[in-house]
């Protein structure tokens, strides 16, 4: 067991319908923009539900699994499944760089001291606003490189795309979609598509890696209020989806950015 986990109760006593509700509000959030939340969840884990870093991120990373599996068949039956099939070289490059960058993600997070981990994820909640920003509010031009550069940028992308996804415990959907649109050219609807098919291997790698650790045992102790969580999720990523258009780009976007920089300041002062 790590000293992380020694920081918080193992075991959740919240009700029932506030993890369910707190699951459902994120999902909404996510699901306005078309992802699945996990960027919104993390803050929510460690200042609602009083988790420890570490605690937090292994809970997230189950959550995000759930979540990637319920949403992975809704977004292919969107997008033919021939077009997806075409673009399988760009998962396999994305791949070859995220499976590593998860497992080393995996291992930094689970020997990093807690207050090194706070600070750590507090950058990445920047990074994910930077994301969202980015990709939400500018027109994403393909970089139209040459083949010999193309490869090699998607191991490295992968690779830190992965290393993030595995600290936080996220799919990695925010940076994922605009690298697949921005390296290789492919389209907003299709990249999401792919997005989900590189997510999926990575976040199993990552999650075999925390598997290993002590910490995980918060994951058993606390497997109720994980499956409850994950089900509000899903529930509110399907209703956050109907709303998709409802709220502006213009007006959501950054309101959404301003959230994740909030929760980014909360866990860079969290001790």
């Amino acid at each position: 067991m790590t000293a992380d986990q020694d920081l918080v109760p193992l075991r959740s006593k919240h009700a029932t319908p506030v993890v369910f509700g707190a699951g459902a509000a994120i999902g909404v959030l996510g699901g306005l923009i078309g992802l699945g939340g996990a960027e919104f969840r993390l803050p929510l884990l460690i200042g609602l539900f009083g988790f420890a870093a570490l605690s937090a991120v292994i809970l997230n990373k189950a959550m995000s699994l759930v979540v990637v599996l319920v949403a992975l068949p809704a977004r292919l039956a969107g997008v033919p499944a021939a077009e997806v099939a075409a673009r399988w070289p760009v998962a396999v490059n994305l791949l070859a760089g995220s499976l590593l960058g998860a497992w080393a993600g995996a291992t930094w997070a689970v020997r990093m001291r807690s207050s090194t981990l706070y600070k750590v994820l507090a950058a990445l909640m920047v990074l994910m606003a930077g994301a969202l920003l980015l990709t939400h509010t500018t027109t994403l031009d393909p970089l139209a490189l040459p083949l010999w550069a193309q490869v090699p940028c998607g191991v490295v992308a992968g690779f830190g795309i992965g290393v993030v996804a595995a600290i936080m415990g996220v799919a990695g959907g925010e940076l994922l979609i605009p690298t697949i649109v921005l390296l290789f050219g492919v389209g907003i609807k299709t990249a999401g598509s792919l997005s989900l098919l590189v997510s999926l291997p990575t976040m199993l790698v990552a999650f075999a890696r925390y598997s290993r650790d002590g910490s995980f045992a918060v994951l058993g102790a606390n497997l109720r209020f994980t499956l409850v969580m994950a089900a509000g999720s899903v529930a509110g990523a399907v209703l956050g989806g109907l709303l998709l258009g409802v709220f502006p780009d213009l007006v959501l976007i950054p309101a959404l950015a301003l959230i994740l920089l909030v929760s980014a300041v909360k866990l860079a002062r969290h001790h």
